[in-house]
């Protein structure tokens, strides 16, 4: 039985856009969803975030995957980097990033800074699962086209571009989701 946990963004919930979707879709097909709140939303914090996923996930194995929004990819992403070498099924990331473009203004650099500048062991992640797809936007207004090669060249992930989807925000659905799942 494949768990999967849903991490929205920054300023998101598990309740908005495509995330009520996938949620529901993937209850159907037996899969058990988790979907937490995560704490202090407007204020995402490194420590918090990964303190929340960890005690949320239990133990991970090979049937635990993970979907990211945004800095929830972050999450993941620095959450994989504490359980390795530990094997999980994979990661999808929506709109994440490296770096940001477009803040508006100190109280969001002051968020993003933590999340910009605190390093990343990618070798490290990359133990626990040979298995990431990142997804971005050509129109993305905060996360940079060339994040795209960071995720690739530091984490060997496919890349898919879609067009015109600026950050993912206001999708309903997102169906690559849910067929990189069922492969």
């Amino acid at each position: 039985m494949k768990r999967v946990f849903l991490i929205h963004g920054w300023g998101g919930s598990p309740d908005g856009g495509w995330f009520s979707w996938l949620k529901k879709l993937l209850a159907e097909k037996g899969y058990t969803v988790v979907a937490p709140l995560m704490p202090d939303p407007e204020t995402p914090k490194i420590e918090e975030w990964v303190a929340c996923l960890s005690k949320i996930v239990g133990e991970p194995d090979k049937n635990t995957y993970f979907v990211g929004h945004s800095v929830g990819c972050q999450t993941i992403i620095r959450y994989l980097e504490t359980i390795a070498p530990q094997k999980v099924g994979g990661a999808f990331f929506v709109a994440g990033w490296f770096n940001l473009k477009q803040l508006e203004g100190p109280e969001e650099e002051m968020i993003a800074r933590a999340w910009v500048k605190t390093p990343i062991d990618f070798a490290k992640v990359k133990m626990t699962t040979q298995n990431f797809l990142a997804l971005f936007s050509d129109n993305d207004p905060w996360v940079p086209t060339t994040d795209t090669e960071l995720f690739r060249k530091n984490l060997g992930a496919e890349i898919s571009i879609e067009q015109n989807k600026k950050h993912f925000n206001e999708e309903e659905k997102i169906p690559s989701i849910f067929q990189w799942l069922e492969k």
